[in-house]
């Protein structure tokens, strides 16, 4: 049974026969191999085309921003996974990233859309760049969200990792409207929730992503990517010193169990 449109049964990334393989036009062995950065080679599977110096410079730097944060519950997710089935280290990292979503790992791509969001109304409607961010966020503390890229459990007072990327934005001349908008939307965040939410590591990388061309609809496979790798050096260490149980055991340590009693009525 066929779903959906697919009517033209192609793809442009890659092929391979008996001696070559084919990786968006280019030889893997004699022209990719060795000569491309694997994060380079990333952008190239995604996009067919070669990264620009200040392209290879930000998706690698947003890669490493973004690969690693301590104990966050995608790393609890996978050690304990992994401490079940050592012998499954694909479905521990699995067990990892599927915790990218709204709230961790996601936001990258949700704080992309938004500022694309805003900066599209703006070019269309020709309205000033402050009343489309404050008619946006009005909305969205209407409705009750947050607004992605901003604000961080840690790092209140400022994420480091995000004022290291968008000074090297503004440093290397890369700096365009997308951090124009994710700077002003910071600015104007205190008159629409009453308090200032300092821009996060997710705010920043599709900001600077964005203004050197990196595809919209890709940006949440950047933390995937990075994180993928933050996960499997927390594996290699869990397989040595592991300390998936012992959370386990602090976890059920520190939550009471406030349900009925057994043998108690229950209304």
């Amino acid at each position: 049974m066929r779903i959906g449109k697919q009517a033209q049964p192609f793809s442009a990334i890659s092929t391979a026969d008996a001696h070559t393989i084919t990786v968006r036009g280019k030889d893997l062995c004699t022209e990719l191999i060795g000569e491309m950065s694997f994060a380079d080679f990333y952008y190239f599977m995604l996009t067919g085309r070669t990264a620009t110096p200040m392209q290879s410079f930000f998706i690698n730097a947003s890669l490493v921003a973004i690969a690693e944060h301590g104990l966050t519950p995608t790393v609890q997710a996978a050690r304990m996974t992994y401490d079940v089935d050592p012998a499954a280290l694909q479905a521990a990292v699995a067990a990892g990233i599927l915790g990218a979503g709204s709230v961790v790992m996601g936001t990258s791509e949700l704080c992309g859309r938004f500022l694309h969001d805003i900066a599209e109304t703006a070019r269309k409607t020709e309205a000033p760049l402050e009343s489309v961010i404050r008619q946006k966020l009005s909305e969205r503390k209407k409705n009750g969200l947050t607004v992605p890229g901003y604000g961080h459990p840690l790092h209140s007072s400022g994420d480091p990792r995000s004022e290291r990327l968008l000074a090297m934005a503004a440093e290397r001349g890369v700096a365009g409207r997308y951090t124009e908008i994710l700077l002003a939307v910071g600015r104007l965040i205190p008159e629409a929730y009453g308090r200032d939410l300092p821009i996060n590591a997710s705010g920043a990388i599709p900001a600077v992503l964005l203004d050197v061309g990196f595809p919209l609809g890709a940006l949440k496979g950047i933390p995937i990517l990075a994180r993928t790798a933050g996960l499997l050096a927390h594996l290699h260490e869990e397989a040595s010193r592991p300390i998936g149980f012992l959370m386990c055991h602090h976890a059920e340590s520190a939550i009471s169990y406030d349900g009925p009693r057994a043998g108690a009525a229950i209304s």
